[in-house]
């Protein structure tokens, strides 16, 4: 059961997976979002620029049903004369043609975001496959593209004939309407209905685009086993980096041991913690923490004390304080200066009963620890 699910597609695409998809040239596309936004785009246009572009094409096509006898008997006038037309026509058209190109970028913009992608023109023979070819026929996404077409159908269909029929009274009297008069409440009334259906597809529009998120986030999940290998492959494997890391911490155990014979000190719990202390006067602000560890590293430390007779200190709730609250090569904080204090003040006497007949010196047994700074034991 473990493998299967390890198989099946179920968990969200990483960041890694949708730049490999947008490098492939894969991104969501809505294609009735992109036809909502050309037809408003081309309604919104006519309502704006409508009445100048019906003046100057007047204008062109009076300029080009001129007729004059010089013209028709010299073949360069003739040309120069159409190519002057044509490129009056041309600037008429321009500025629309820019809002038309500016409405063809929106539309992909909004969604996917503008992409270029050179494999996205590379032959994919796949796609010849006969089989392949029917499947995709009766696949969920061609049905699912074959109801929608039905329902735009019936949508577009059903708002132009309520349109008209709402309208026809006033179509029809525009029979008896002047010519001039009629082609003007003709053509605001062909825009209006036109107005009226492209904006019906913004209901298309909303349903598709919701959808095709949906379908290209699902078509590009990954399995479980798919994010392992990504992980190993951008990271490493984890095996691998488990080991480094273990090897890490042995150095740095031993680098720490290596401290331990040099230390004035070693304070223990008495079994479970060991800290090692060092202070230099004149190098050092306060004294230093050059090891530390519990249990296994802890009876090490003893150890190596006991070898290099490095004097040991059973102090548990100082102990605890230091493992709990100094890192390795930090000094200190000031809420244990006191106790370190009295610590050193007793080393020093070990030192000298080394060359003296008197009696050994007793450890310091009631160490003040702040409340702030101590440790209970049974979190230790």
């Amino acid at each position: 059961m473990s493998e299967e699910s390890d198989l099946e597609k179920t968990e969200p695409a990483t960041a890694r997976r949708l730049e490999k998809a947008r490098e492939e040239g894969q991104v969501v596309r809505s294609r009735e979002l992109g036809t909502f936004m050309m037809l408003m785009t081309g309604v919104f246009t006519l309502w704006l620029f409508g009445g100048t572009l019906g003046r100057q094409l007047n204008m062109a096509m009076h300029a080009g049903l001129a007729f004059e006898p010089a013209t028709a008997f010299d073949t360069h006038r003739m040309l120069s004369q159409f190519a002057v037309m044509i490129w009056d026509c041309l600037l008429v058209f321009l500025p629309i043609l820019l809002i038309f190109a500016v409405a063809a970028l929106v539309g992909p913009l909004a969604l996917g975001g503008w992409l270029f992608s050179t494999k996205s023109f590379a032959p994919d023979f796949t796609r010849l496959s006969p089989l392949k070819g029917i499947g995709r026929m009766f696949s969920t996404q061609a049905l699912v593209e074959l109801a929608k077409a039905v329902a735009k159908s019936l949508l577009v269909g059903g708002v132009a004939s309520w349109m008209l029929w709402r309208r026809l009274p006033e179509a029809i009297a525009l029979m008896s309407a002047p010519v001039n008069e009629a082609l003007l409440h003709m053509a605001e009334l062909v825009l209006y209905v036109c107005g009226v259906v492209a904006g019906s597809l913004l209901l298309v529009a909303a349903i598709d685009v919701p959808w095709q998120m949906w379908t290209f986030y699902k078509k590009l999940r990954m399995t479980k086993e798919e994010i392992k290998q990504e992980m190993k492959e951008s990271d490493g494997d984890p095996h691998i980096k488990a080991r480094i890391r273990q090897q890490q911490r042995a150095i740095a155990r031993r680098r720490m041991m290596a401290e331990v014979p040099k230390a004035d000190v070693v304070v223990t719990n008495p079994t479970h913690f060991a800290v090692a202390l060092k202070y230099e006067e004149g190098r050092m602000s306060a004294p230093r923490v050059v090891a530390k560890g519990a249990d296994e590293v802890a009876a090490r430390i003893r150890e190596l004390a006991a070898e290099h007779r490095v004097p040991i200190l059973s102090a548990p709730p100082l102990a605890r304080a230091l493992h709990r609250h100094v890192d390795i090569g930090h000094e200190i904080p000031s809420g244990l200066y006191t106790a370190v204090a009295e610590v050193l003040a007793w080393v020093f006497q070990l030192k000298n009963w080394h060359y003296s007949n008197g009696p050994q010196p007793g450890g310091p047994t009631e160490l003040f620890v702040p409340d702030e700074l101590a440790v209970p034991e049974s979190r230790a």
